[in-house]
C-alpha cells in the first residue's frame, strides 16, 4: 500500500512538471502595433524593450506586404533614427522558409519586425514550416517580436483574416452585428487567450470584433488603434503610443438568434491609453 501511494505521488509530480513545462512563460516580449504612423517615441519604446546589445541585429520580415522592398526601407529608416544596431531583412518564400541558414538568422535576431500588408499572405508562407518554429523559439528565448497592422493580426492563435466570412453583394458586409461576420484563420499563436484587430478606432471596426467575440466568447477581443501598441510580457500588457486599446471579454448570457443577430446582457469592457496596463489570462 505504501509503495502504491509513493508511486501515485511520483506520477502526480511528473504530470505537474510536464504541465508546467508546457505552459512555460516565454522570456521574450510582443510589441503589437495597430497600424498607421509610428512616431519616434513608439519606435524608441520598441527598441528599448528589445534590450539590444551592440552585437544584436534587427530582422524585418516583409512577407505580408505587396511592396516588400518599400516596406523594408520605410521601417529600416525609422529604426536607423533610434538604433545603431544592424538591420537585416529576408522576404521569405515558402521554399526559403525551410532553409536552415536563413531560418537560423531569424531565430538569432533579438528584435523581429513583421510589416503590414495582408496577414494571410504572411501565414501562407510561414505556417507549418521551420520558420514558424524559429519565430516561436526566438520568442521563448527572449527576443522581442513586433508587428504592425497585418503584423499585429498574426500575433494571436485565432486570426482575423480581414475577409468577410460569407460572399455578399453588400458594399459593407459589416453593417450588421451578426455572429461570424468575419473569416477567422490560423495565426502565429503567440497569444492564446486573445484575438487582435488593428486600425481599430480609426476604422470603426467594432462590429467585426464583437461579431468575432460572439463566436469565440472565451477569448479577449482586443482592438489596437493606429499609432498605438500593446507591449506584452507574460500576461502583462502595457499600452504605448498616441491612442487607445479596447478590450472586450466575458460576454454574459450570450445569444445568437436564428438570423445570426447577437445579444448579450453584460461584458467586461476596458479602454486603455498610454502608460496604462491590464492582464491577459
Amino acid at each position: 500500500m505504501l509503495m502504491k501511494r509513493i508511486f501515485c505521488l511520483l506520477l502526480g509530480i511528473g504530470i505537474m512538471t510536464g504541465a508546467m513545462a508546457q505552459t512555460k512563460v516565454p522570456k521574450g516580449k510582443l510589441f503589437i502595433i495597430g497600424g498607421g504612423d509610428r512616431g519616434e517615441a513608439l519606435m524608441k519604446a520598441m527598441v528599448e524593450e528589445a534590450e539590444l546589445k551592440p552585437s544584436d541585429y534587427i530582422m524585418v520580415l516583409p512577407m505580408a506586404s505587396g511592396i516588400p522592398e518599400e516596406s523594408v526601407e520605410a521601417i529600416a529608416g525609422q529604426f536607423r533614427e533610434v538604433s545603431q544596431n544592424s538591420i537585416r531583412s529576408i522576404n521569405f518564400t515558402r521554399k526559403m522558409a525551410s532553409d536552415k541558414v536563413l531560418v537560423d538568422s531569424v531565430r538569432h535576431a533579438k528584435l523581429i519586425f513583421v510589416t503590414g500588408g495582408d496577414q494571410n499572405r504572411f501565414m501562407d508562407v510561414v505556417k507549418a514550416t521551420p520558420l514558424y518554429d524559429a519565430l516561436h523559439q526566438a520568442y521563448a528565448a527572449g527576443s522581442l517580436i513586433a508587428g504592425t497592422s497585418a503584423g499585429a493580426a498574426i500575433m494571436s492563435e485565432k486570426m482575423i483574416t480581414g475577409h468577410p466570412a460569407k460572399v455578399t453583394e453588400s458594399k459593407n458586409p459589416f453593417a450588421q452585428l451578426t455572429a461570424g461576420l468575419v473569416e477567422v484563420g490560423e495565426g502565429m499563436g503567440f497569444l492564446k487567450s486573445a484575438i487582435i484587430d488593428q486600425h481599430f478606432i480609426a476604422r470603426s471596426r467594432y462590429t467585426r470584433l464583437f461579431s468575432t467575440l460572439a463566436v469565440y466568447p472565451k477569448l479577449a477581443a482586443i482592438g489596437v488603434d493606429e499609432g498605438t501598441a500593446m507591449l506584452v510580457s507574460g500576461n502583462q500588457v502595457k499600452v504605448v503610443g498616441d491612442a487607445q486599446v479596447l478590450v472586450v471579454k466575458n460576454p454574459k448570457k450570450l445569444k445568437i438568434a436564428n438570423n445570426g443577430y447577437v445579444s448579450w446582457e453584460h461584458a467586461d469592457f476596458g479602454l486603455y491609453q498610454q502608460g496604462e496596463s491590464f492582464k491577459l489570462k
